[in-house]
């Protein structure tokens, strides 16, 4: 039986997104069956990021509401052993998701993939509470900023009252030069502010930006400090 982990964040724009399909990248390299979903409901971006924005036929979406099966949803990514996307609706008003729904959807991908890695929205509005409805362990993605350190908190707390006990934070973002100047808030001082281990850091870095706009997953360079931090995150959450 594998896993579910619902990457998510309090705050828009911390790199979520870039964090979800570089993990599942990397699980996928080290021999790991993965499927991503993209739980953002008329908000996708995650084909996007993927470089798979023109195979997208079906949607999760469709295969909650019957349209579909799973495996029709399903797009795999020939850039990596075993690696598969479920995009989800441009149109929010598609179908009436419930957090039911994701569970037995989960429950169903966990018999075959080692990792379900599903692409929360940001916030603690309905669509993150169906995202993390069938997640067993939960990764919040936040920046070094006050407001995104606050409102990680804030979701962590939600987390923990919906019972998903094992969380975990990556910082993103990270520049150091600012750190060192107390421009901006420091490792120590944004683990003192949050609750939950941080088990990750990825700096601020152009080629990240540029391999997003590109769908190509950073992690595909091999040889980089990049590719390297990813792994030993991914290490972590085995």
């Amino acid at each position: 039986m594998g896993e579910a982990i619902a990457i998510v964040s309090g705050k828009g724009g911390v790199g979520k997104t870039m964090f979800a399909a570089n993990l599942g990248g990397t699980l996928a390299l080290s021999g790991s069956r993965v499927v991503l979903i993209d739980m953002d409901m008329g908000l996708r971006n995650l084909d996007l990021f993927m470089g798979l924005e023109n195979r997208v036929v079906y949607d999760v979406a469709d295969v909650l509401g019957g349209v579909c099966r799973i495996r029709q949803a399903m797009i795999r990514d020939r850039r990596f052993p075993e690696l598969y996307v479920i995009a989800a609706p441009q149109n929010k008003e598609k179908f009436e998701i419930t957090p039911l729904h994701l569970k037995v959807l989960c429950g169903k991908l966990k018999t075959r993939f080692d990792y379900v890695i599903i692409d929360s929205p940001a916030g603690i509005e309905e669509g993150f509470m169906n995202a993390i409805a069938g997640a067993d362990k939960a990764i919040i993605v936040t920046t070094p900023e006050y407001a995104a350190i606050r409102d990680a908190d804030k979701v962590d707390k939600v987390l923990r009252e919906n019972g998903i006990s094992r969380r975990e934070v990556v910082l993103n973002r990270l520049k150091s030069e600012l750190m060192s100047t107390g421009l901006m808030p420091g490792i120590s001082e944004i683990a003192g502010m949050l609750r939950t281990e941080i088990i990750g850091l990825i700096q601020e870095d152009d080629n990240i930006h540029i391999a997003s706009n590109n769908g190509t997953p950073i992690i595909l360079k091999k040889g980089t400090y990049i590719r390297e931090n990813f792994e030993k995150i991914a290490e972590r959450i085995k």
